[in-house]
Parts: C-alpha cells; structure tokens; sequence
C-alpha cells in the first residue's frame, strides 16, 4: 500500500489491511508516496485543500529517508507512530511530531532532520511513481498493488471506507476487492462520501 502519512482515507484503508492480515494470509508492505507531489502545480485546488498540502513533504521525506537507512520494514511501525499523532492526537505537523514518533519505534531523532531538506526527494519521487504510475489518472492515495497467483500486478486505488471494518468483515471485503479489482477490463466503482472519515 502507498501512503502519504497525512491522509485520513489511507489511514483507515491501512488500518483496515492491518486487520485483513489477521484474517486472511496477506502480508501488508508499505510504500510512500505524496500528496504534496500529486497536486503540485495542479489549477483549481480548493484554497482550504492548498492550505492543507502546505506542510505534506516534512512527514513524507522523514518516512522516506527511514525506509533508506533502516529497510522498508520499518515504515510499518513508523506509519502508524505518525497516523496515531496526526489522526487521533491532532498533534500539528512539524519536528516535535517526527522525533516523537521516530523515538517510538526505536529509529535515531536524527531523521526529523530531513523533512526541511530535498536530500530524499529523488528517493520520494520514485517511491511516489512506484506506486501511483501503474494505477494511472493521478489518483492518490490509498493505492493499493497485490501480485496475483498468475505473477500479474493488479494496481488500484482505494477502498475508500469509514469506518474501519474489523475481524471478518474485514477479510470478506478484501475478498471481495480482489474479486472485482482482478476483473479484466474492470476500471471503476464509486458512490457519493456520506460522512467525514472516522479514525479509530
């Protein structure tokens, strides 16, 4: 799964594949990519939506540059150290955040110190391309990939959901996910968001 930290749709798909594993034998790898970078340059933003993706690239490359110097196995504890500040203790974005979070999982505060800087950006982008570019339409996040038993890559964005389904609800919709999303020629299945996200 590809996710920018910030989002409360990937947060609670993220949750949900968490609780997919317990259910069903899938094991969940996640990946960065960046909101910041998706509508970069893009007319027509909402100015409250502009406002919001002002400060998306500090917890995006401090993620990054984890994944560079530890593995890619950490952005799963270090994922959820910063979703549970940002979604559930609305602690504002910035270094107090990062070290907080970095301390949490064991990883040097030191890392907090790339959110200001470009040093990982190149590892972003590609991270971010990785994700996003076999999905295709600028989508965002959540992003989803899964290797199906034929070896081919079936990409796609979403479920968006709220709230979490847990137990076996949540593997019968991931059975369900699998089915349509791995339909050739399947493209898209969408209805109107009723209510905000529920982080829990």
């Amino acid at each position: 799964m590809w996710f920018d930290p910030r989002c409360p749709w990937a947060w609670n798909t993220s949750r949900w594949l968490l609780e997919v594993e317990r259910v069903r034998d899938v094991r969940v790898r996640f990946h960065v990519m960046s909101l910041s970078v998706l509508n970069d340059g893009r007319e027509g933003l909402e100015e409250w939506y502009r406002e919001w993706l002002r400060p998306g690239l500090g917890p995006v490359r401090v993620a990054v540059a984890a994944e560079a110097a530890h593995g890619n196995d950490v952005l799963r504890d270090l994922y959820t150290a910063l979703g549970n500040r940002i979604h559930h203790q609305r602690t504002p974005i910035g270094r107090p955040l990062y070290v907080d979070a970095l301390t949490e999982v064991g990883l040097p505060a030191e890392l907090a110190d790339v959110a200001d800087t470009t040093d990982h950006d190149e590892a972003l982008l590609a991270s971010h391309h990785a994700g996003l570019d076999p999905v295709g339409e600028d989508l965002g996040t959540p992003t989803i990939h899964v290797t199906g038993a034929d070896g081919r890559l079936n990409a796609f964005f979403g479920p968006v959901l709220t709230p979490v389904p847990r137990g076996e609800e949540a593997g019968r919709l991931w059975d369900g996910v699998l089915q349509v999303t791995g339909a050739d020629g399947f493209f898209e299945l969408k209805r109107g968001r009723t209510r905000p996200p529920i982080a829990r």
